[in-house]
């Protein structure tokens, strides 16, 4: 199974020349981890910032930008779970639009306590990661 998202290309994405300026995709699949988080796991970004004062940050992040994408374009991305570890996760995220890739991402998450150090996956999120990545198989 993969985590699908639509994102619009808007103005505020693009350059003069009116292409995705890359530091923008950063945002956009960020978004998209926030809400598989929030839809899949249903463990939310504002749960885990402001109740748990805890976080779920980017550690490694590799991008494979294919096609540029312009404004008005509408992105598909989609997300899938390619290893869970025991306080980290890898993704791959990828945009598209039609059958043409225009962007790839791999990257890895990891779970961080309220004094910023790296720890297990609370129980609920390992589970509901785990069965995400089972449907997928």
């Amino acid at each position: 199974m993969l985590y699908a998202r639509e994102i619009p290309v808007e103005f505020n994405h693009c350059d003069p020349a009116g292409i995705v300026f890359y530091p923008r995709y950063f945002e956009m699949t960020n978004s998209v981890v926030e809400n598989f988080f929030a839809d899949v796991l249903r463990y939310p970004f504002a749960r885990i910032t402001m109740e748990e004062h805890a976080g779920v940050p980017t550690v490694r992040i590799e991008a494979d930008f294919r096609a540029p994408s312009r404004l008005g374009d509408r992105l598909a991305f989609t997300l899938e779970v390619k290893r869970i570890g025991r306080t980290s996760v890898a993704v791959q995220i990828r945009a598209a639009v039609g059958a043409q890739t225009r962007m790839e991402v791999d990257l890895t998450l990891v779970w961080i306590t309220p004094e910023g150090q790296a720890a297990v996956w609370p129980d609920p999120i390992r589970q509901r990661l785990t069965e995400f990545k089972e449907a997928e198989a």
